[in-house]
């Protein structure tokens, strides 16, 4: 099996969790937040009364921040996990052809 990069796994999870933040943040600056939170609510069928508060720059920088880096260490640690299980494969291979 092939070894993932774990750089560019780390980067492309935390591109991909960043990335899905800052449009949730962009959304609530454009005051279209609670539309779209409702919707998905409704599609689930769940009923809570949430309210989407006013944009907050600050926190919506912290979120972005923080969710890039999260996953950035969510793609690392499953590259690393991934190649670690590929190469106990690899050696479970090995003694079995040595067996046989």
């Amino acid at each position: 099996m092939n070894q993932l990069d774990q750089k560019k796994m780390a980067l492309t999870f935390g591109l991909f969790l960043g990335g899905l933040h800052l449009a949730w943040s962009l959304l609530v600056a454009l005051s279209v937040a609670q539309v779209v939170y409702d919707f998905v609510l409704w599609a689930h069928m769940i009923h809570l009364p949430v309210v989407i508060g006013p944009f907050d720059l600050a926190a919506a920088v912290m979120l972005v921040i923080m969710t890039s880096l999260m996953g950035c260490a969510l793609g690392w640690m499953s590259a690393y996990l991934w190649n670690w299980t590929q190469k106990r494969e690899q050696l479970i291979e090995q003694i079995i052809k040595q067996n046989l």
